[in-house]
């Protein structure tokens, strides 16, 4: 995921809030991409699916005042 730097910090970030210590997951964000771990691959995924509702043309809530 080199070449899509957003995707990549997106899932980063997932990562890290997700899998924070090591009891969650066995390796670090740098190291599960390169193995393609299942957790690197979920965070993948909900960046993924993340970038396509903040992409959609939802309606925007309407204004309070």
């Amino acid at each position: 995921m080199q070449h899509d730097v957003c995707l990549r910090a997106a899932a980063r970030g997932i990562y890290d809030a997700c899998f924070p210590t090591d009891e969650v997951a066995p390796v670090g964000f740098e190291e599960a991409e390169r193995f393609g771990t299942i957790h690197y691959r979920r965070a993948v995924q909900a960046a993924q699916t993340a970038r396509l509702q903040f992409l959609s043309g939802r309606e925007v809530q309407p204004s309070l005042f």
